[in-house]
């Protein structure tokens, strides 16, 4: 199994080893793969080149419906966490601070 510690993966390699890492999840769930791309709605040519790795990129909505099919879509959040607030976002009396705008040249 190849964990993503190398920042020089291309976007294609990323792809590539996601679809890996699906299909592994798929059979480990005895799913079929018609049964996948039924509840993903997404059609079987998809979903073969995906876990074969003949797919160089696929959508984020797309990633998301298969990972729902397997029920791992409520993971999302462990893609981007959430963050606290900084304190750089108040002032000295506790005011949240207003988005900064750029004046516009005359």
């Amino acid at each position: 199994m190849v964990i993503f510690t190398n920042n020089s993966l291309s976007s294609s390699d990323v792809v590539r080893i996601l679809g890996e890492r699906f299909r592994e999840y798929r059979m480990r769930m005895s799913l079929t793969r018609k049964e996948v791309s039924e509840q993903a709605g997404i059609g079987m040519t998809t979903l073969y080149k995906f876990e074969s790795g003949n797919m160089t990129d696929i959508s984020f909505s797309t990633l998301y419906r298969l990972l729902r099919a397997i029920g791992l879509g409520l993971n999302w959040e462990q893609l981007l966490p959430g963050l606290p607030e900084s304190p750089y976002m108040y002032y000295d009396d506790e005011r949240k601070r207003q988005r900064v705008r750029k004046k516009k040249p005359s």
